[in-house]
């Protein structure tokens, strides 16, 4: 069995594979909320002893949020030491990895059926080359997936936190509203991800003076502010989330042709996170698309580049359990993958 693991500030959902036919089998699956536990291997412990008690787990990965250096990590949102040898030694698991969490998602792209990826823009089918991924959640990750000829491996990069660039009138009132509101610097976080669409909202209402009905108001108070925006801007019973989505729309497609340009993405760009998915509507608009390939002279490169949306919320876990497996392979000499198609 492979275990992996999912990080966020948030929660941390683990989960349980095995391999049939050469193909990821989920056995189980888990969410607990981070922030009632003291660690990592406090949450796993507890996983491990209600769905793997007496069992042996082959290997384990898990995508975290931030940069991993030497299997270490801290992570930004949670007081978490993470340390994979210590992770090994603590957990009795002989192959523990850590990985940044984009880095994850890439390695679950190929993991994945026709139906788990929408195509947002078909672009030149026959195009080979490196691939981008751009995922907006509760953050913005990064990634660029390098093909090598044969295959793409997934290079972590922090480039969320690059400087916001405005393009037009309304981007640089945003920009200079929330140089104000933040004490300074605005990175391409602070406007697309789930913390931006808080803030686009806020803009638009407060420096814009868009009208938030009082029903909008209450619901903002007593749910989960990014959910309502979404589920009203892509209803349209409000014009103050609609217009909030537009802006968010025309950003992840500026940002994301940014990133499409600097890692060259002939082979395409996918989407991740969970915000997408939700206002597909919204991102078949056209707005993501113009701005994704509006880039002067390159534009028409952009446009050759397809754009993919990943629908399956569970790629960073089906990429962390494929990542485990082809690694624990390596220093064992023993692929459970292959195992599998051999037994059949």
């Amino acid at each position: 069995m492979i275990l992996a693991g999912d990080v966020g500030g948030t929660k941390v959902n683990l989960a349980l594979y095995e391999f049939a036919v050469g193909k990821l089998k989920l056995l189980h699956e888990q969410k607990y909320p981070a922030q009632k536990y003291r660690g990592l291997e406090e949450v796993v412990r507890e996983f491990i002893s209600t769905y793997a008690a007496g069992k042996t787990i082959a290997a384990a990965s898990f995508g975290v949020p931030g940069p991993v250096r030497a299997g270490k990590l801290r992570l930004t949102n949670l007081p978490w030491d993470l340390d994979s040898h210590q992770l090994s030694l603590d957990l009795n698991i002989m192959h523990v990895f850590l990985i940044n969490d984009l880095e994850a998602n890439g390695y679950g792209i190929p993991e994945l059926n026709a139906d788990q990826i929408y195509t947002l823009s078909a672009g030149d089918r026959a195009a080979a080359g490196n691939c981008a991924l751009v995922s907006a959640g509760t953050g913005l990750g990064e990634a660029i997936l390098v093909w090598n000829g044969k295959t793409h491996t997934p290079m972590a990069s922090e480039g969320g936190h690059c400087d916001f660039a405005a393009r037009n009138d309304i981007e640089i009132e945003l920009l200079q509203y929330l140089i104000r509101t933040l004490g300074g610097r605005v990175s391409w976080e602070r406007v697309v991800s789930g913390i931006g669409l808080k803030n686009i909202y806020a803009f638009l209402r407060d420096e814009k003076k868009m009208e938030e009905p009082t029903w909008l108001r209450d619901r903002m108070q007593g749910e989960d502010p990014n959910a309502v925006i979404g589920e009203c801007g892509e209803d349209g019973t409000s014009e103050l989330c609609r217009r909030t989505l537009e802006i968010f729309a025309a950003s992840y497609g500026a940002e994301a042709g940014n990133l499409a340009l600097k890692a060259l993405a002939n082979g395409g760009i996918y989407l991740g996170g969970g915000i997408a998915p939700k206002i597909l509507k919204t991102m078949q608009n056209g707005m993501f698309m113009q701005a994704f390939i509006d880039k002067g002279r390159l534009g028409n490169l952009l446009r050759q580049m397809p754009v993919h949306v990943l629908l399956e919320s569970r790629t960073a876990l089906i990429g962390a359990a494929a990542y485990a497996e082809a690694r624990a392979a390596e220093f064992s000499g023993r692929s459970e993958r292959a195992a599998s198609v051999h037994a059949s």
